[in-house]
């Protein structure tokens, strides 16, 4: 039986943000508004996202399970762009449709041949479905922050490879490789860590819910894998086909 949290020692944890604070003081980081805000933001978005689910829990229906998906796909794709906003039109577009593809295309995957359940069912599309597209917002902004600072990095060298005529697919591949690298580690070194230097959050959630914890431990070796794949097909499909828009008919840079 799980513990339910009462109002005054749940608020109790927000005391420790006044120790992230003090170190961030002591430390010279700038960033306490920013904590503040991102706290606080966190705590509304959750409030009303625990009031959305709650109804539509109660009130099962295929419209609100299809409409929550999209709602938090817009949302990713809004989140990645805004913090690419240099990016080409024609890059974004593929960015968005990378995205897209790879998280719904993976929970159909999760949740039909895995899970085995009924996709339009709320309580398993929709949890399910926010760490797949989650995680695919997580590893494209890291992806694409990496190939970013590459290209500024590696201007004048690849002007210079340009110039001498090697194409440009070839000039950009070693840079989109190291992209999808860069984002694919943090999910790899947590899978290498997972089960020994710490239980994760899924799994601790449906043992503290009262869930077996085989049970538990394979819903989350699935996801693990999941996270990992549309990590890595978000994340591929983007770089690789937006490389394709950086180039015109003749060859030039247009980046």
């Amino acid at each position: 039986m799980i513990i339910q949290l009462g109002i005054i020692p749940f608020s109790i944890v927000y005391l420790l943000l006044l120790i992230v604070l003090a170190v961030m003081s002591y430390c010279r980081i700038g960033q306490s508004r920013l904590l503040l805000l991102a706290s606080v933001r966190m705590t509304i978005q959750l409030i009303l996202a625990g009031l959305v689910l709650t109804y539509i829990f109660e009130n099962p229906h295929p419209a609100f399970t299809v409409a929550y998906i999209a709602a938090m796909t817009v949302f990713a794709s809004h989140r990645v762009l805004s913090l690419n906003k240099h990016l080409s039109r024609r890059f974004k577009i593929i960015v968005v449709s990378s995205l897209t593809a790879a998280s719904l295309s993976l929970i159909l995957f999760l949740i039909g041949a895995v899970i085995r359940a009924d996709i339009f069912n709320p309580q398993y599309t929709i949890p399910l479905g926010g760490m797949v597209i989650g995680n695919a917002m997580t590893g494209l902004n890291l992806g694409l922050k990496t190939f970013n600072e590459q290209l500024m990095l590696q201007k004048t060298r690849l002007d210079t490879l340009l110039n001498l005529g090697v194409d440009p697919q070839r000039i950009l591949s070693p840079i989109a490789n190291q992209a999808l690298e860069t984002a694919l580690l943090p999910t790899m070194n947590s899978m290498l860590g997972m089960g020994v230097v710490a239980l994760p959050g899924m799994m601790t959630g449906q043992i503290l819910s009262g869930t077996l914890p085989t049970t538990a431990i394979m819903y989350q070796i699935a996801i693990m894998i999941t996270v990992c794949c549309v990590t890595c097909l978000a994340v591929f499909g983007a770089l690789y086909g937006g490389c394709r828009t950086m180039w015109n008919r003749q060859k030039q840079w247009c980046f």
